[in-house]
């Protein structure tokens, strides 16, 4: 499988939903970048927490914010 940085300008290439993409400034870039790096700190500690309902609750929960976080960016 082909990946592509979140941060590239070819993010369109393994992505089916969203046909268009606006050029994301270097500004911007780094801002997606920390998002999600913070995401997924959070999501890695909540993780190291053990393992419950709650918890996965929790990660859903941070995934969900990241990706709104980075489509309120991105958009």
């Amino acid at each position: 499988m082909t990946t592509v940085d979140s941060t590239s300008d070819a993010r369109t290439v393994n992505n089916v939903m969203r046909h268009a993409y606006r050029v994301l400034s270097d500004e911007e870039k780094a801002l997606m970048g920390k998002l999600k790096d913070m995401g997924l700190e959070f999501h890695e500690f909540i993780a190291s927490l053990g393992n419950s309902r709650e918890l996965a609750v929790a990660k859903t929960k941070i995934e969900e914010a990241t990706m709104w976080a980075v489509k309120h960016l991105t958009a």
